[in-house]
C-alpha cells in the first residue's frame, strides 16, 4: 500500500503514483478532460479520495492553463462608489482563492494603457474595468485576450459586457415611496447635468409622477453634489413653493443640506416635508436628525456579479454582451416615515 509522509501535504504525484498513472494523467482525470479513459479516470478519483487529496486553487488553475489572477482596473481609487464595489468583487473571488492586481489610472487614458499593458504581461486571467461615473466610458477594444466586464462605467461598444445601476428604476422607485407615504407635492434637486445618474435619475422621477398622476413641482435643479446646494435650492424652493411636502434629492449630500434648511425654516421633517437622497451612504444617512430615507444602488452586488461574469467566461459560458442594470434598493428611514 502506497504511504505519504503524514508530516507533508499530499501532492499530485502522490495520487498518480497510488493509481498507477502519470501525473499528466492524474491531472488529466481530476480535472475531466476527455482524453483520459473512464475505468482510469475512476482509479485516479478512488486514489484521490484515499488519500484525502484536495488542489490548491492554483494548482487548479495551472492544470487549466490559467494563473489563479484577475486584474482590477479604476479610473478612481479613492470614489466611495468604487470601494463598494472592489469589495463585492473581493467577495466573489473569495479569500485566498484568487489573486487581484488592483491598478487605479486616476482617470488618465495613457496611465490606463499602462496598466493594461502591465496586467496582460502578467496573464492575468480576466478583467474587471471600474469606472468613476455611470456615463459610458471607451472600450478597451476586441482584441484583449481574456475576459473584460465593465462595472458602474458602462462600455460604449455594444459587444462588450457591462454592469451599471439602474438609476432610472431608482428614480421610479424614490418617487413611489413617497407617494404611498401620501405625498403629492414633490420637489426634485440634483448634481451636475453633464452627469447621466442625474439625469437618468430626473427621468425616473418624472416618469413616476406622470404614472401616479403628478407632476413635479418647480423645474429639476441642477448644480453641484454638495450640502451647500442642497441648503440653498432648498431655501428657494420653499419660497416659491411653500406648498412642497417632499424634496427628492439627487445624493445624500444635497439631502444632508436640504434636512438643515429645512429645519431652520421651522418646519418638521417628515411632518411637514419629507427629505430623501440617494446612494445610501451611511456616514450620511445614519447621521443624520431624522435619519435619512436613500434609495441603495446595490454596488456590493455589482462588483459580485461582474466577478461571477469574469469566472463564467473563464469557464466557458457565454455571458453575454451589451449592459445589464442592477436593481436598487430602498432603506426607509425617519426622513419619510416618522417613528413614533
Amino acid at each position: 500500500m502506497a504511504r505519504t509522509d503524514p508530516a507533508r501535504a499530499v501532492t499530485l504525484t502522490d495520487v498518480a503514483r497510488l493509481a498507477g498513472v502519470s501525473v499528466a494523467t492524474a491531472s488529466k482525470a481530476l480535472n475531466g478532460r476527455d482524453q483520459v479513459k473512464d475505468s482510469t479516470r475512476q482509479r485516479v478519483v478512488e486514489a484521490a479520495e484515499r488519500l484525502s487529496f484536495s488542489p490548491n486553487a492554483l494548482a487548479r488553475g495551472l492544470l487549466a492553463g490559467r494563473t489563479g489572477t484577475v486584474g482590477l482596473l479604476t479610473s478612481d481609487l479613492e470614489g466611495r462608489f468604487v470601494l463598494p464595489i472592489l469589495m463585492g468583487a473581493e467577495d466573489a473571488f473569495g479569500a485566498g482563492q484568487v489573486s487581484v492586481f488592483l491598478c487605479d489610472a486616476r482617470g488618465d487614458a495613457i496611465r490606463e494603457q499602462y496598466h493594461l499593458r502591465a496586467l496582460l504581461g502578467r496573464r492575468v486571467d480576466g478583467l474587471i474595468v471600474v469606472g468613476r461615473q455611470t456615463d459610458p466610458r471607451p472600450s478597451l477594444g476586441p482584441d484583449i485576450p481574456v475576459p473584460v466586464v465593465y462595472a458602474y462605467a458602462p462600455s460604449d461598444h455594444p459587444d462588450d459586457r457591462s454592469l451599471t445601476p439602474d438609476n432610472t428604476g431608482a428614480g421610479r422607485m424614490a418617487v413611489e415611496h413617497l407617494v404611498a407615504c401620501g405625498r403629492t407635492r414633490i420637489a426634485h434637486i440634483t448634481g451636475e447635468h453633464a452627469y447621466a445618474a442625474a439625469r437618468d435619475r430626473a427621468a425616473g422621477v418624472r416618469a413616476a409622477l406622470e404614472a401616479a398622476g403628478l407632476e413635479l413641482v418647480g423645474d429639476v435643479m441642477y448644480s453641484e453634489w454638495s450640502e451647500r446646494w442642497g441648503r440653498d435650492a432648498t431655501a428657494m424652493l420653499l419660497e416659491q413653493h411653500p406648498e412642497i411636502d417632499a424634496i427628492l434629492c439627487g445624493s445624500d449630500q444635497i439631502a444632508r443640506g436640504a434636512l438643515d434648511m429645512v429645519h431652520d425654516l421651522g418646519r418638521s421633517v417628515p411632518d411637514d416635508v419629507a427629505v430623501m437622497g440617494f446612494d445610501n451612504w451611511e456616514v450620511l444617512t445614519t447621521n443624520s436628525r431624522p435619519e435619512l430615507t436613500s434609495i441603495d444602488a446595490n454596488l456590493q452586488q455589482l462588483g459580485r456579479t461582474a466577478a461571477q461574469w469574469v469566472f463564467a467566461a473563464l469557464d466557458g459560458k457565454d455571458i453575454g454582451t451589451g449592459t445589464q442594470f442592477v436593481d436598487p434598493r430602498l432603506v426607509i428611514r425617519g426622513s419619510t416615515v416618522a417613528r413614533r
